[in-house]
């Protein structure tokens, strides 16, 4: 994987980290089982202990900095950007819309 891959993958899984954790903190509601949040955390934490340069330089760095795979309860649970496309995809779904957001890399 390249920098600028690390640095897409990264800038991806911090998103859905933190839309996903105000969906579920915030909102009481969930899209994506636990287990899919867990891999992308887990995921997420390992890349950045991996790339640590990179890290730094992606949006969210100083939310994320301390960041590990088992709670998403402390990052910033009304960053306005997040809980904007939060409440978009809760909208999705109350539509009727069928989201499986654990299989498809929806692009924050």
């Amino acid at each position: 994987m390249n920098r600028k891959d690390v640095a897409e993958l990264l800038n991806r899984r911090r998103r859905q980290i933190l839309v996903h954790s105000i969906i579920y903190y915030k909102m009481d509601d969930n899209l994506i089982s636990d287990s899919a949040w867990s891999a992308w955390a887990t995921e997420l934490e390992e890349l950045q202990k991996k790339y640590p340069d990179i890290a730094a330089k992606v949006p969210y760095a100083e939310e994320f900095k301390d960041f590990d795979h088992s709670t998403g309860m402390n990052l910033p649970l009304d960053d306005p950007w997040a809980v904007n496309k939060a409440r978009q995809l809760l909208a999705m779904k109350d539509r009727g819309f069928c989201i499986q957001c654990e299989q498809l890399e929806i692009k924050l």
